[in-house]
């Protein structure tokens, strides 16, 4: 049966007709996107240029980092310069293909975000077997888990997205392209696709967060058999991933666990998994770590050192 589609381009109303809400929207979240470009590449050079790369815990929080990228740059640069026009248009390939990498990118870093909730475990309740569990062969190989689950997890909602018809009103109340807000503009009886996406999505996202509340229950409860220096450490550590749990979970949960249906405050909540939670996490895993403290102020004074170094070269 020919999928019916009169729709070749689709209108994002985003969050306010008000013009001076909009420039304050504008300078907003051009700085959060700054801010979280600046932060996480600093993650990533500091990582990769320092003896850390090769712990576990910082090589699966460089690639959480990049997942953090790409992920918000498939929403915000679009988010940004829509606040700048008045109308928001999106071109139906365009739509698609957001809906693809939003997802995808996103199950990534959920997956990663498992992961690094693993490796906590295994370093605080298997110490002595730590090095042996998590070698570079098995990190390599979780990350390449984690990237195949990102591709299980979109691409059957990507198909059924774009075989869903699209003939009437091509207004989405949203700033971005998701599916239920496409589901609710699609000329078809969507509720198989709205019980499938629940499924793909709501379901998947509170099984994980219930295994990652356990694993952290679980290494909270193995921390009264340590010293009060370790305890303090690995709480610091924990701590910080417990905060980009709740910070991406919460919404996520509260948007995809529920009827197919939408709200005016989903786009609130939907900030904070896509511009909020990813900017906070460079924050959330340095102002508490003293060994990326220590890893960046080296980066930071020998880079001053070779910029002094040539600029006295030059001046000689």
């Amino acid at each position: 049966m020919e999928i019916q589609r009169n729709v070749s381009e689709f209108i994002l109303l985003g969050f306010s007709y008000d013009q001076n809400m909009q420039i304050f929207c504008f300078v907003l979240f051009l700085f959060c996107y700054v801010a979280l470009l600046a932060g996480n590449l600093l993650i990533l050079v500091s990582i990769r240029c320092s003896s850390l790369f090769h712990q576990p815990m910082y090589y699966f929080l460089s690639h959480l980092s990049t997942m953090d990228i790409c992920y918000t740059s498939s929403i915000t640069p679009k988010l940004i310069a829509d606040l700048l026009v008045e109308r928001k248009i999106i071109s139906y390939g365009n739509c698609m293909l957001q809906v693809f990498t939003m997802h995808f990118f996103g199950m990534i870093e959920v997956l990663i975000l498992t992961v690094m909730a693993f490796d906590r475990y295994a370093a605080i309740c298997k110490p002595l077997h730590y090095l042996l569990i998590m070698n570079r062969t098995r990190c390599s190989l979780l990350l390449l888990v984690a990237w195949a689950g990102g591709a299980v997890h979109s691409f059957p909602q990507f198909f059924m997205v774009i075989r869903l018809p699209f003939c009437g009103p091509n207004e989405i109340d949203h700033y971005f392209c998701d599916i239920f807000p496409l589901l609710k503009v699609a000329c078809s009886d969507t509720y198989i696709t709205g019980v499938l996406v629940i499924a793909f999505s709501g379901i998947v996202a509170l099984v994980t967060f219930i295994v990652l509340v356990v694993s952290y229950g679980t290494i909270l409860f193995t921390l009264r058999n340590l010293s009060a220096e370790g305890r303090r450490k690995a709480l610091s550590t924990c701590g910080s991933h417990i905060t980009v749990v709740i910070l991406f979970f919460g919404p996520v949960i509260f948007i995809y666990l529920r009827p197919p249906t939408t709200f005016p405050e989903d786009k609130i909540f939907a900030l904070f998994y896509t511009i909020i939670a990813p900017m906070f996490n460079p924050l959330i895993y340095t102002l508490r770590n003293s060994e990326m403290k220590n890893a960046m102020r080296k980066i930071w004074c020998q880079t001053s050192g070779l910029n002094i170094f040539l600029a006295k070269q030059r001046g000689s």
